[in-house]
């Protein structure tokens, strides 16, 4: 059975997210929660773990929007109700990416 492997507490969250896989072209997913450490994304075709690349989402922080751009990897890959649920840990995100995140966290 899946266990949660997560570092961080998770708020769910909602958006439209842009993946740069390495030697792959850009993919579109949704995000489905977002902690201060990664973020999880739907996506219709798997990734394998370990996989790094670019991770961008808008995210909505005290009532504005804040593009969080960063460097992450794929911690876990799952198929759930028809689409994969592919886990990416944050890779050495930058000052505004960690502030953005820990105000969005509160």
């Amino acid at each position: 059975m899946f266990q949660d492997q997560r570092k961080s507490p998770r708020k769910a969250y909602r958006t439209k997210a842009l993946l740069a896989i390495d030697g792959q072209p850009p993919i579109a997913g949704k995000t489905s929660d977002v902690g201060a450490n990664g973020v999880s994304i739907s996506l219709a075709d798997p990734l394998a773990v370990g996989q790094g690349g670019q991770v961008a989402f808008d995210l909505l922080v005290e009532g504005s929007i804040v593009t969080i751009q960063t460097r992450a990897k794929v911690s876990y890959c799952i198929f759930s109700s028809g689409e994969f649920k592919v886990g990416f840990q944050f890779l050495q995100p930058d000052l505004a990416a960690v502030t953005a995140l820990a105000r969005f966290m509160r």
